[in-house]
């Protein structure tokens, strides 16, 4: 079988998928930012690609380079973006980013466009770049659709109940903590250092923001919550239960186009 990541295809191979009907392609976005000492500034682009790769083999979709620079990080649900190994945009610059790739691959053909976000800061702004490019490229000679997820969404109250046994606190702090961890453990566990691992109580975080930001108010980890209880296995349970689910929602919403070309 070809690879679903399109850097890696010739162009012959790639015009071949693109011309046959429901051809799809799946961007994912996510960021550089710190995660802790115990993981790598890439995770949000890695995990979001890594899960995009296995939802193409599912549904016969390419996948796009990943968006490795996303909306800036923030202390109730990142860190901050004062940390050292955040490098952000701006939110006009996401969504113009966003809005141009998008527009390009809707012109070259694609019937569907799937945007997956790894890094909980960008939906916003993706969202807005993803409007744009459908309404812009809209004609009667171009029916394209486009979806928007973000991959957490898909994780099931029993998946969360075994990665959780002691009780899920909340998307909001589980910047650098066991969903993630668990996750870099199973997909690229050479970069993951758990005896680095900060064991610290959850963040209290304020139900308001403070400019300029305020360091204090975060762990000095970087993390919101302790990734102590990180594991590959439950990274198994969360990538089997996100990557059946986003497939699932692919088909019920797109006309795909059946799975991947067979190697020559």
């Amino acid at each position: 079988m070809h690879s679903v990541f399109i850097e890696e295809l010739d162009a012959q191979t790639y015009a071949e998928h693109l011309a046959r009907p429901g051809a799809t392609i799946i961007i994912p976005a996510g960021a550089t930012e710190q995660h802790g000492p115990h993981m790598p500034l890439g995770v949000d682009a890695m995990l979001s690609r890594t899960i995009a790769g296995a939802v193409a083999e599912k549904t016969g979709a390419l996948v796009a380079p990943a968006l490795c620079y996303g909306y800036k990080s923030q202390p109730r649900s990142g860190g901050g973006n004062h940390r050292a190994g955040t490098v952000s945009l701006g939110g006009c610059s996401l969504s113009q980013m966003v809005e141009d790739v998008v527009g390009s691959f809707i012109a070259q053909g694609f019937d569907n466009v799937v945007v997956l976000n790894g890094h909980f800061e960008n939906y916003q702004f993706i969202y807005e770049g993803l409007d744009n490019a459908v309404a812009r490229t809209r004609n009667p000679g171009a029916a394209a659709r486009a979806m928007l997820l973000s991959y957490w969404d898909f994780v099931d109250e029993e998946t969360l109940s075994k990665v959780f046994p002691d009780g899920f606190l909340g998307w909001d702090i589980e910047h650098g903590g066991i969903l993630e961890t668990s996750l870099m453990l199973l997909l690229h566990p050479a970069l993951v250092k758990m005896d680095r691992v900060v064991d610290h109580p959850p963040a209290k975080l304020t139900p308001y923001d403070i400019f300029p930001e305020d360091p204090s108010r975060t762990p000095d980890s970087g993390c919101l919550s302790s990734a102590k209880g990180a594991t590959a296995e439950r990274g198994r349970l969360l990538f089997e239960t996100v990557t059946s689910q986003v497939a699932d929602a692919l088909k019920n919403e797109l006309l795909l186009g059946g799975m991947p070309l067979e190697a020559n």
